[in-house]
Formats: C-alpha cells, sequence, structure tokens
C-alpha cells in the first residue's frame, strides 16, 4: 500500500476520508507557500512534501477538483466559487474562506500541512489566524519565493503548450524534439495568451499589490522566510530547508 498521503478530503470536502494516516515519526510542520506565478512554487511545495511529509493543500488543486468531478454534490461554497469562476470573476474572500473552513480537518491533521494558493490576501490570512489561534495551532513559517520580474518573465514566456494534449514544454529548458511539435501526440504547440510578456508583467503587477500588505502581515509576526527561487528545484528546496531547521 502507498504510504502517500492521498488529500482525499482535501479535494473532495470533508465528508471523505484520507488514507494513510500521518506518520506519527515525523515532526508536524504547518506552512504557507507564498510567491508569484513562475517561481515554480508547485515544484518545491512537492519536493518540501517529500521531506517534511506534511501534505500539501493547494486550493488551485481543489478547484480544478471540483470542476472535474461530475458525480460529486459540490458543497454550497464550492458552488458559489465555482459559479464565480464561470462567469470570469474573481472569488470572494469569503467563499473562498467557507470552502477551506470546510476542509478544517486538513488544518487539524497531526501531519501538518503545506497551504498553497491561500491566503492570498490580508482578509484571508486574519480569517486563517483567528481559525488557528481558536483551533490552539501555530504556523512554523510562510516562505515567500523570490525571483526576479525578468526571470520570471523569461521562463513564463517560454512555455510552449500543446494543442491537443496539453503538455508543456519551454523554448529553452525543456524545448521538444522537433520545433513546434509535441513530443508525445504530434499537436501543434502554441503560446497561451497569458504567456505572453505583456500578460506576465500585468499578471506580476496584480500579484503585488495583493500580495504587499500579506507579506508585511506575516513579517510582523516573524514568520515570513524569503527564499531565493533561483537555481535547480533540489538547490531552492534546500534553502527553503535550512531556513525551517534554523527555526525548531
Amino acid at each position: 500500500m502507498s504510504t502517500e498521503p492521498n488529500r482525499a478530503a482535501w479535494l473532495q470536502g470533508p465528508a471523505a476520508k484520507c488514507q494513510p494516516e500521518p506518520i506519527a515519526s515525523y515532526a508536524c510542520w504547518r506552512v504557507i507557500l507564498l510567491g508569484a506565478p513562475g517561481v515554480g512554487k508547485g515544484t518545491q511545495a512537492q519536493l518540501l512534501h517529500e521531506r517534511l511529509r506534511a501534505c500539501h493543500l493547494s486550493t488551485g488543486d481543489v478547484f480544478r477538483a471540483a470542476a472535474t468531478q461530475k458525480d460529486c454534490v459540490p458543497t454550497p461554497a464550492m458552488a458559489r466559487a465555482l459559479e464565480c469562476m464561470r462567469r470570469g470573476e474573481l472569488v470572494a474572500d469569503e467563499t473562498v474562506w467557507e470552502m477551506v473552513r470546510e476542509r478544517a480537518g486538513c488544518l487539524r491533521c497531526g501531519g501538518g500541512f503545506l497551504l498553497d494558493g491561500f491566503p492570498r490576501t490580508l482578509a484571508q490570512a486574519q480569517l486563517l489566524d483567528d481559525f488557528l489561534r481558536g483551533e490552539k495551532l501555530t504556523l512554523n513559517a510562510v516562505i515567500n519565493y523570490e525571483l526576479p520580474v525578468a526571470e520570471i518573465v523569461s521562463r513564463l514566456s517560454g512555455r510552449r503548450t500543446c494543442s491537443q494534449c496539453k503538455a508543456v514544454y519551454h523554448v529553452s529548458n525543456q524545448p521538444p524534439r522537433r520545433e513546434g511539435i509535441c513530443d508525445r501526440c504530434g499537436g501543434a504547440l502554441f503560446q497561451r495568451e497569458d504567456d505572453r510578456a505583456e500578460s506576465i508583467r500585468v499578471r506580476l503587477d496584480a500579484y503585488e499589490r495583493s500580495t504587499a500588505p500579506l507579506i508585511e502581515f506575516y513579517r510582523g509576526q516573524g514568520l515570513l522566510v524569503a527564499v531565493a527561487a533561483s537555481g535547480s528545484p533540489e538547490e531552492i528546496c534546500d534553502r527553503a530547508m535550512e531556513e525551517l531547521q534554523s527555526r525548531v
């Protein structure tokens, strides 16, 4: 049997059960992950999970799962969130928080968590802070992955996506064997509209505006850990682990 947590309760809602149970021999880590689009936060979450054994709890994964699971009845909060997404609107802070609070068991889990995608705003951070205080739970750290804007633009603008199987390539870091052609299915590769340099800068500006108060909030609590997101994924993870271990 796999020892990997399946995050069932996080992805499907509170009625689902996660297997296997947390491993008691591991310390419990509760960490929030911040970082602009393109810093490689998802990769780092997986690497940290492998080292800390804490579940990677991504709100983006919840939204994607809800949109594709046709046999699951969405909770009222998830139904409101999906309707906002269908209309192309931002999901309100209160709705996102209700969705997270429905999964409070995952936040209480003895295996800890790596929270990714939440909180995104100061209001969400304050709601989470109140919840954790009420549950007598404490955060270990808030990791903020930092990378110069020019490097983020280079990373994202070089991405190419297969028009058929949706495989992702990079013109310099992970090019296909034949230029413009997918290695897997032979489909044509294209650049997504939101991977164009001008679109990326707009996204980064919006991220900076919404996240600046959040960063100051956690800096004021002494929880913020800045980690340079340059170099190989393993080098970045090593830096984060050094920072985390220094706080033990």
